[in-house]
């Protein structure tokens, strides 16, 4: 399960700190919570597939380990994040 091309492009658009712009925190933990919410609704209805929950709790803990880094490098950067991504904390 992944995210299409063209939504990947538009989370990377909407969440770019500059022009060009795919490697920042928060483009990386906007694409990340875009396929983890595409796998939770994958999983409404395959509720058996175990290999692909691994691959989901990856990912959540990758999310977790970026949204750490960016607080520690701007708070300010992490609260208007985890706010426009309706993650809480």
């Amino acid at each position: 399960m992944s995210i299409t091309a063209e939504e990947k492009a538009r989370v990377m658009k909407e969440f770019a700190t500059k022009e060009g712009d795919t490697g920042s925190p928060e483009v990386q933990v906007a694409i990340l919570s875009s396929r983890i919410a595409t796998l939770t609704e994958h999983f409404k209805t395959h509720k058996k597939d175990n290999h692909g929950r691994r691959g989901l709790l990856k990912m959540v803990a990758l999310r977790r380990k970026l949204l750490d880094y960016a607080r520690a490098k701007d708070e300010a950067r992490y609260q208007d994040l985890i706010k426009r991504l309706g993650l809480r904390r």
